[in-house]
């Protein structure tokens, strides 16, 4: 279904924003709704599902957090994120040096929390039950956690030297957190130890003949702005200025070496990719000027480009149920991106009298039915 991946024409997300799209977010509990945050600060909400059963139909779009909100983010918001155990909460975070809690159903924050530099990203861990730390990657080096329960941003993890531009929870272990900066370096960390760190992640694995002094225990050469796990979290993909993509074993913090081309990639904050969800092989969906790349994950093969916006992408989003993409652009639309059907086959024409080249390879069927062996 992956491979086959293409603009649904039949399928529109309601126009509403009227500004550049930064970030979505479906919840994980029914993969139904899916929130939007936009460059001049407005959040909306919709209903991905189909309530009409015409096989055309428009995502309506149930509430937003509009530019007259009191509450309104002042500037860009930069992720948008779902409570990952129900949807009566989302989270936010902008420019405007602020995250917010907000209750679904008010459309009132919960909670306001205040930096003192620009948010460039957040996260909350998908599979904490011990914790409800939400973690921030703002404009000073040093990573912020939240906690949600006290209401304070208590704990700090410092090591970085510059900018945290993008942060992200292991989806496999409540306590580990990825951070990645404008230092060239991603860091691993246990929240729970009083150092943090355990491991920044070398891309020449310790080979110290091949990085220059400064260039030791970089991820890339160039900001870092971009990070991703694998769901099982045993690996990490990282995305530089660098225009390289890497691939780490998260356990030993080794640069698996998979070789992804030149991955283009201009953006001066976060750069917000995703990798599908029980494919097999495993997909990343990349950002990459108006169009977005979908490279295998464990061999870096560019596998297509997936064309339809005007203008650059900023974010897209996988909606395991249905293995279906959403993307949201600078040209402020958010487009649909859905396996494409297969032709229905006439009743009177027989399977086998039909070229087989149409078929996907991956498509193809391995089994033999009795019939054919006699």
């Amino acid at each position: 279904r992956v491979l086959s991946l293409e603009l649904n024409k039949d399928r529109d997300v309601e126009r509403i924003h009227g500004s550049g799209i930064n970030t979505l977010d479906i919840e994980p509990v029914e993969g139904r709704y899916m929130l939007s945050g936009g460059s001049d600060g407005v959040i909306i909400l919709y209903d991905l599902e189909n309530l009409s059963r015409n096989p055309s139909y428009t995502c309506k779009a149930l509430c937003s957090v509009g530019r007259s909100h009191p509450d309104v983010h002042r500037f860009s918001v930069e992720t948008v994120q779902w409570y990952p155990h129900d949807t009566g909460m989302f989270t936010s975070s902008s420019f405007d040096k602020t995250l917010k809690i907000w209750d679904t159903n008010t459309l009132q924050p919960a909670d306001v929390f205040h930096f003192e530099g620009t948010v460039y990203s957040h996260h909350m861990s998908p599979v904490a039950t011990k914790h409800c730390l939400v973690a921030v990657g703002t404009k000073s080096p040093k990573v912020q956690l939240c906690d949600l329960k006290s209401g304070s941003c208590s704990h700090i993890l410092q090591g970085h030297r510059q900018e945290v531009l993008a942060v992200c929870w292991s989806p496999r272990h409540e306590y580990i957190l990825a951070t990645a900066s404008a230092d060239s370096r991603v860091k691993l960390w246990d929240v729970r130890r009083a150092t943090g760190c355990l491991t920044t992640l070398d891309q020449h694995n310790g080979e110290k003949s091949k990085a220059s002094s400064e260039a030791a225990n970089t991820a890339h050469n160039g900001r870092v702005n971009g990070l991703c796990y694998m769901n099982d979290g045993l690996h990490l993909l990282t995305i530089g200025t660098d225009d390289r993509m890497r691939l780490w074993n998260s356990s030993t913090g080794e640069n698996t070496l998979v070789n992804y081309g030149k991955v283009c990639n201009e953006s001066r904050k976060g750069l917000k990719f995703t990798v599908s969800y029980g494919c097999n092989p495993e997909f990343a969906f990349v950002p990459y000027g108006s169009t977005i790349a979908v490279y295998t994950v464990f061999t870096g093969e560019l596998i297509t480009m997936l064309k339809g916006h005007y203008s650059t992408v900023y974010c897209c989003v996988f909606q395991p149920n249905f293995q279906e993409l959403y993307s949201g652009s600078k040209d402020c639309n958010i487009l649909a991106w859905i396996p494409a059907l297969r032709e229905p086959i006439p009743d009177d024409i027989s399977e086998k009298s039909l070229p087989q080249q149409h078929l996907n390879p991956a498509y193809e069927d391995a089994w033999s039915s009795s019939d054919d062996e006699g």
